[in-house]
């Protein structure tokens, strides 16, 4: 299989895919390195378990994109502008205070 581009494609269109697929490789990087930690790997034992895992790291990505992209909204900045580890920081900060708040609406003491 060739790596060079078809025939057919012109300079502007392969800068554009080339750019597409940076894209995807950072994505990849977000997922690998910073969501899921570059130590941890997954721990399930099944095929199902695995997939399970695996779509559970999408949605938090996904979601984490999208949280991003609402800030930069309200911001009116370009959300590629954004740092996706601080974004991450962030939502861990929250849901840690989140989760040190008891159903009663008091803090829990640790």
């Amino acid at each position: 299989m060739s790596c060079l581009a078809p025939a057919w494609l012109r300079p502007q269109e392969l800068a554009a895919l080339d750019h597409e697929r940076w894209e995807i490789e950072t994505a990849f990087d977000e997922l690998k390195t910073h969501l899921r930690g570059a130590q941890i790997v997954l721990r399930s034992r099944t095929p199902e378990l695995v997939r399970q895992e695996f779509y559970g790291l999408m949605l938090a990505h996904f979601a984490v994109r999208g949280l991003m992209h609402e800030a930069a909204l309200k911001a009116k900045e370009d959300p590629d502008r954004l740092s996706f580890l601080h974004a991450v920081r962030v939502v861990q900060r929250r849901i840690a205070r989140a989760v040190a708040i008891s159903p009663s609406g008091q803090e829990s003491v640790s």
